[in-house]
């Protein structure tokens, strides 16, 4: 394809008007058209992210490597899936999730604190076939959550949905913050809306949650070391 042909098919983009409609359920590539065709969705978004692959790929055998990548993202999904997300995109070391309806906080925020459940499970099922390792599998969460422009990206036989809003890029974002062992972080429209059994856990009851100030955007958000049974 010349650069002309190119260049005309992206000036297409920026001229054609939007097609539009409001989403009651997570969309797959098949139910937006390729052009200028969006759905909207007010959901729930989580990312879930391995952390520090590149030291694993370059301090550990690639058998290793894919193992404990193979192990988080599987049982991250399962997790995801039990409590009602939808699993949407992959990225190398971490997954994008959708959840979707009117618990759709409290359960992003459940998922959340259960995948840090699954990942101490992980750890302990490694040190059972790998004794000698001094690898530890640690990762975030981050989940927040608002409206979503969903459309169509790439070209035929190789697209997928592009995720645009605010909620997608902090999820993101979020999930690449590393303080101790903090293994969940929540927007404060997501902590406004939970249910009060993702907000409090223990006997007595107390708060799974602990503000503070995200210094890159000066947001208030919310971060948990509290892990859930699955």
């Amino acid at each position: 394809m010349t650069e002309n042909e190119i260049l005309e098919e992206i000036r297409q983009i920026f001229k054609n008007r939007w097609s539009t409609r409001e989403g009651r359920v997570v969309p797959d590539t098949d139910g937006v058209k390729a052009g200028n065709d969006a759905v909207t969705l007010s959901a729930t978004v989580l990312y879930a992210d391995l952390a520090d692959s590149t030291g694993l790929v370059n301090s550990f055998k690639a058998h290793f490597a894919a193992e404990i990548y193979k192990a988080y993202l599987l049982g991250t999904c399962r997790v995801i899936r039990n409590i009602g997300g939808e699993i949407t995109a992959f990225d190398g070391d971490r997954l994008m999730a959708i959840f979707t309806g009117d618990s759709k906080n409290s359960n992003a925020a459940k998922c959340g604190l259960q995948i840090n459940y699954l990942v101490n499970q992980i750890n302990q099922l490694m040190k059972e076939t790998y004794p000698t390792t001094v690898y530890t599998l640690k990762q975030c969460v981050g989940i927040d959550s608002g409206d979503l422009f969903i459309c169509k990206t790439g070209i035929r036989d190789s697209n997928d949905l592009v995720w645009v809003g605010k909620a997608a890029n902090y999820a993101a974002k979020l999930c690449s913050l590393r303080e101790g062992n903090y293994g969940t972080y929540i927007t404060e429209v997501v902590f406004d809306k939970l249910a009060d059994t993702s907000k409090y856990g223990g006997n007595p009851k107390q708060s799974m949650w602990e503000k503070r100030t995200w210094t890159q955007t000066g947001m208030s958000i919310y971060r948990s070391n509290w892990w859930w049974k699955i």
